[in-house]
């Protein structure tokens, strides 16, 4: 019918967010040491974007997770695992000729001169996702599609489908990207970590560490990565204990070629973190950010509700665990600039009964 408005991808949604991306078994160490000195890892499950969608499930969201894994024993465990989190996995497709990917990482900081990771994903059902065989109706099938740029280290074909996902067309999703540089998938090929700027610039939403810009691009400092990826509506630098930097504008919508308008820059301090272990806090904070932003919060609250759902990973020892209730988080990001300041957050803070410190 003529001037009939196009339908939008928040219109004919069924999730609220989709992720994709490769997952893997993990496996974690019994103690502290080198991997030939650990003596025995406990299974896990990590995968930067299937942690998001775990979160996002878990703090009441529709999260859906879309990848490959092998028909093998280690897929079936990725498949049950992260569905038992809420996570819709009926996108999640069996590859009979690959296996499922698997790693062994030591306990220590990944930033840490001494922190090791064995990785053991060459060749893996996840790496053979290609704009062929990757459903297109399940990635556009939320009002947020979330991507990293691990996946497009994985393989050219994996390249080519995160080149798709980004190019701007009317009606697409919101597109959410974590560059998420891992120096040690950059290797050989035609490929390196460039090719995640010009990812970056097709997405809506971007999440970025000030430390992986300087590896990655040589860009040093917020202000200069902004000027690196003037295109994204949010971009968010995370900047480690500094806290995250927002530049944020309002753009007529995804896919438009009109030119940027003037930004809008939030300084969110983080938080005191007791940390208990190191790992799976950026994953954290990209779905609180993305928990916050579906809710229409604020840029101040999107970027707080980042620092907490980060807080609630670091006191515990694995990737991933329950986030605090949506009114507990609700009230502490609504704090006043002096008491978020006073926060200090260790081990079980998220429980319901325990109370919350400041200093």
């Amino acid at each position: 019918m003529s001037g009939t408005p196009a339908r939008t991808a928040a219109d004919t949604a069924t999730s609220d967010v989709v992720c994709l991306g490769e997952s893997m078994v993990t496996f974690l160490p019994s103690q502290p040491g080198r991997l030939a000195d650990v003596p025995s890892f406990g299974r896990g499950i990590g995968g930067a974007e299937s942690n998001v969608a775990c979160a996002l499930a878990k703090a009441g969201h529709r999260a859906a997770w879309v990848s490959r894994v092998g028909a093998d024993g280690f897929g079936d465990h990725l498949v049950d695992a992260i569905s038992a989190y809420g996570v819709d996995t009926s996108a999640v497709r069996r590859d009979p000729a690959r296996p499922t990917g698997i790693y062994f990482r030591t306990a220590t900081d990944r930033a840490a001169d001494v922190h090791e990771v064995a990785y053991y994903r060459a060749g893996s059902a996840a790496s053979a996702m290609s704009p062929a065989n990757v459903p297109r109706e399940a990635l556009l099938a939320g009002r947020v599609l979330h991507l990293s740029g691990i996946t497009a280290a994985l393989s050219a074909d994996c390249l080519a489908l995160l080149r798709e996902l980004t190019a701007p067309r009317p009606g697409r999703p919101l597109v959410s990207f974590d560059v998420n540089h891992r120096p040690g998938l950059w290797r050989g090929g035609d490929a390196s970590p460039d090719v995640l700027l010009d990812l970056a610039r097709g997405a809506d939403l971007v999440f970025v560490g000030e430390d992986e810009a300087q590896e990655a691009w040589g860009v040093v400092g917020a202000e200069a990565i902004r000027a690196a990826l003037p295109e994204p509506a949010v971009l968010v630098v995370k900047r480690g204990p500094d806290g995250a930097m927002v530049f944020s504008r309002l753009r007529p919508g995804a896919g438009s070629s009109a030119s940027p308008g003037a930004d809008s820059v939030t300084d969110v301090p983080a938080l005191r973190v007791d940390v208990v272990a190191p790992v799976g806090a950026g994953d954290a904070f990209a779905a609180g950010f993305l928990s916050a932003t579906l809710r229409g919060l604020p840029v101040r609250d999107r970027a707080r509700h980042g620092h907490l759902m980060a807080a609630a990973v670091l006191t515990v020892p694995g990737d991933l665990t329950d986030p605090p209730a949506r009114d507990r988080a609700d009230h502490l990001a609504a704090l006043d600039d002096a008491a978020w300041g006073r926060l200090r957050l260790g081990p079980g803070w998220t429980g319901d009964d325990t109370e919350v410190r400041s200093t």
